[in-house]
């Protein structure tokens, strides 16, 4: 995966909620305990966690640091935010030399915490519009890199909605609905 699938990733959810900006974001998004903005601030969080772990590539921890969002943030501007963290992302998996490792629970390479990057935008994008009462699905090209890269072992099946079965976000006929996962981005 590359810094242009969170790009794309990123103009899904403008797309998916910028239009949605005026309702109330203090209620829980989906099944999250989370409101609806504190989820976004949480994309917008892990975007730039991400990127400061490719850029400096630590090998055995994340770095020392935080993003804090404004609470007095609007739903527009926190979206700004998400979409500037993941260009921040996009531009440092783009940039890394060939090889780069950095830690996640363990070496992960760029395309790693692209993948996660776009998994977390994708998957808090749909917890966000159930909270908002919104009908969206996850992206089916960006679902299908999203499986092959952190859920090898996948069933087939239509990509988004594989991938919010195994996020616990959804149901599979024939397979009862997970409470617990784990993706795995680190190199083996």
């Amino acid at each position: 995966m590359t810094g242009a699938d969170l790009l794309q990733a990123a103009d899904e959810t403008t797309r998916a909620l910028h239009p949605h900006a005026e309702r109330d974001w203090s209620v829980p998004a989906g099944t999250l305990t989370w409101s609806c903005w504190t989820t976004a601030a949480h994309v917008a969080h892990d975007l730039l966690a991400y990127a400061g772990q490719v850029t400096a590539s630590p090998k055995d921890s994340y770095l020392p640091y935080d993003l804090r969002v404004s609470p007095d943030a609007s739903p527009t501007q926190t979206l700004t935010v998400v979409r500037a963290c993941a260009g921040l992302l996009a531009t440092a998996v783009d940039a890394a030399p060939a090889g780069a490792r950095a830690w996640h629970f363990g070496p992960c390479d760029p395309a790693g915490f692209a993948a996660m990057g776009v998994a977390e935008t994708l998957l808090h994008t749909h917890d966000i519009t159930l909270g908002l009462g919104v009908p969206w699905r996850p992206q089916r090209r960006l679902s299908e890199l999203v499986l092959r890269r952190l859920f090898p072992d996948a069933p087939d099946g239509d990509a988004p909605d594989v991938l919010l079965w195994m996020t616990g976000r959804g149901d599979l006929p024939g397979r009862a609905r997970r409470d617990s996962w784990i993706w795995r981005a680190a190199l083996d």
